[in-house]
């Protein structure tokens, strides 16, 4: 008589996860995603808003430069600078060009990460004889 073999009988537990156990972890996962996300888009936008105070110190620097052989502050075309920041994030003007002072701005491009950065979606840079002022304040790091 053939006997057939018996096939070899099935531990008590078996090895993996179970059900409970992989949505435990997905809840955690998706608890830290929902905390860490928001603060990382906050550190993005705010570095990204450096780049906006770089280019208005340039421009800055190039309008004391044009000032320094003619008799008043130059336009954006005069100076030769590009209408937007290095990154695409701001668009760049100059306006209330005087022998005295002049105006300069970082706006967020419509559309883009920086126009939902709250509070900081224009930079301004404004120059008027000796005095200068940054607004807002507490979007110009220190």
């Amino acid at each position: 008589m053939n006997a057939e073999p018996t096939p070899p009988a099935l531990p008590d537990h078996s090895d993996g996860f179970t059900l409970i156990e992989l949505l435990i972890v997905l809840v955690v996962v998706g608890i830290l995603a929902a905390i860490a996300l928001p603060a990382y888009q906050s550190y993005v936008r705010k570095s990204r808003r450096s780049d906006a105070t770089v280019a208005l110190r340039a421009l800055q620097f190039a309008q004391e430069k044009y000032r320094a052989n003619n008799s008043s502050y130059g336009t954006l075309a005069q100076l030769g600078m590009s209408s937007t920041t290095d990154s695409g994030y701001y668009t760049l003007a100059v306006s209330n060009v005087s022998g005295t002072g002049y105006t300069l701005s970082a706006s967020a491009v419509s559309g883009s990460s920086q126009a939902s950065d709250s509070g900081c979606t224009t930079l301004t840079l404004q120059q008027s004889g000796a005095t200068q002022t940054t607004t807002p304040s507490s979007c110009w790091s220190k």
